[in-house]
């Protein structure tokens, strides 16, 4: 990175405060995501690998990539780790982080040759869209199931849940967030989860830990995955479609930022898409390593380039921002989940707005596009919403005479998700 002027300095030190205020919530929200009950990851590790990632991999995307975006474990992909691998197919956490230990060794691969591109246009429109409105809806289903206000029932599945403190907390929460966001304000999640913790701490309903602040804790999950035993043939599924949704993720968070920010060369592609689509890989590789879920580029780093932020200095404050996080477990350790919900359900929202780009005029478009955003909250797995999606769409495509309008990659990767459809779930 080139040294700038005082004046840009100070202007790009703002902009990478700006953009780690309005993502902080990650700090608290991932670790409780990841230890939620019955996953066995502790909080206080996976707040330091939180943490760590973030801070290593947004220092990497200004010093290689010399771009304004901040990387953190993404929201989705948590969950996708969590409610999918290990609570759904029962997978250990140590053989979860293998899992995305390897899909970051191939999307490193993809991402250091020209398959990048190929494998990029394999993906319709329609079904990269479709898997950010449903994984919005999954999230929004943890939320709602956090706060109470969604609960199990036998007859009918699920019901609405007794409306208690707890969860007139939780929605209490969401209007004061969303009264912020309204107003630009960066602190509007953060406000959110510490004005619900403030007040069940008047309440009575939680206790202030013993100590406020605790040194990081680097033995319990870093490096602690089990890369042997994520190469198992029933989690090769698992590991494509986090692959795959890493690639959707980093894609539209890098062409749909830089288009509305205006960080595009004067063809209108993004700048440098490439190492950043590097550094995204190296993050998802390193989460494996570091004790959590994928990394990627976030959405949010727009609200830093919107504040001036136009290189990798914006980066650089952004990742200095996240060092003192290190010590704070016990403070975060005291949110609890309904404090988070309201975080989830609204970036949910937010994620389910995509699907207003949806082409439903056509049959054989709107069919797997609404596969892929129903399965996804209806089987409580990305991975199947996702392969449903290519297997639809390659099918209807045939059916309705447009079988040339589908890519020999598109049509390889239905093959693929067929494949791993019947080896995961077929029964003769």
């Amino acid at each position: 990175m080139t040294l700038p002027t005082a004046s840009e300095l100070k202007r790009e030190a703002l902009a990478g405060l700006t953009t780690f205020f309005t993502m902080a919530y990650i700090v608290v929200v991932n670790p409780a995501i990841l230890s939620a009950p019955g996953t066995g990851m502790p909080f206080s590790g996976v707040l330091t690998a939180t943490v760590l990632l973030s801070f290593l991999m947004t220092l990497l995307m200004g010093a290689y990539a010399r771009l304004p975006f901040a990387v953190a474990p993404g929201m989705g992909i948590n969950a996708f780790f969590t409610y999918s691998l290990v609570l759904g197919m029962g997978v250990p956490w140590p053989a979860a982080l293998g899992v995305v230990f390897w899909a970051g060794v191939l999307f490193v691969l993809i991402s250091v040759t020209p398959l990048r591109v190929k494998l990029a246009e394999a993906i319709p429109d329609g079904l990269r869209t479709g898997a950010a409105a449903g994984i919005g809806l999954f999230l929004a289903f943890i939320g709602f199931k956090n706060a109470g206000i969604v609960v199990s029932d036998p007859a009918t599945m699920v019901r609405l849940g007794t409306l208690d403190r707890k969860a007139f907390l939780a929605l209490a929460g969401g209007a004061l967030t969303i009264a912020l966001m309204r107003r630009r304000s960066p602190f509007a999640f953060l406000a959110g989860i510490f004005g619900v913790t403030s007040a069940a701490w008047g309440m009575g309903l939680i206790a202030v830990p013993p100590a406020l602040l605790s040194p990081p804790d680097f033995t319990s999950v870093f490096l602690k995955l089990d890369i042997a035993g994520a190469l198992k043939l029933s989690l090769l599924p698992a590991i494509v479609s986090l692959l795959f949704t890493d690639l959707f993720d980093s894609i539209s968070t890098f062409v749909g930022v830089a288009h509305a920010t205006g960080l595009v060369d004067e063809k209108g592609k993004p700048l440098r898409l490439k190492e950043g689509l590097v550094v995204d890989a190296f993050a998802t590789m390193g989460a494996g390593l570091a004790g959590t879920s994928s990394g990627t580029a976030y959405i949010e780093s727009a609200a830093g380039i919107e504040m001036g932020g136009r290189t990798g200095w914006t980066a650089f404050f952004c990742a200095l921002a996240f060092l003192p996080c290190f010590f704070l477990a016990p403070v975060a350790g005291m949110v609890p989940a309904y404090a988070t919900a309201p975080v989830l359900v609204i970036v949910g929202a937010l994620m389910f707005r995509s699907v207003a780009r949806i082409d439903f005029s056509r049959i054989e478009d709107a069919v797997p596009a609404f596969l892929t955003i129903a399965l996804i909250p209806l089987t409580f797995s990305i991975t199947q919403g996702i392969l449903w999606g290519f297997v639809s769409h390659a099918a209807l495509y045939a059916l309705c005479g447009r079988r040339r309008d589908v890519s020999a990659g598109t049509w390889a990767t239905a093959a693929l998700s067929a494949g791993l459809l019947l080896l995961d779930h077929a029964r003769w």
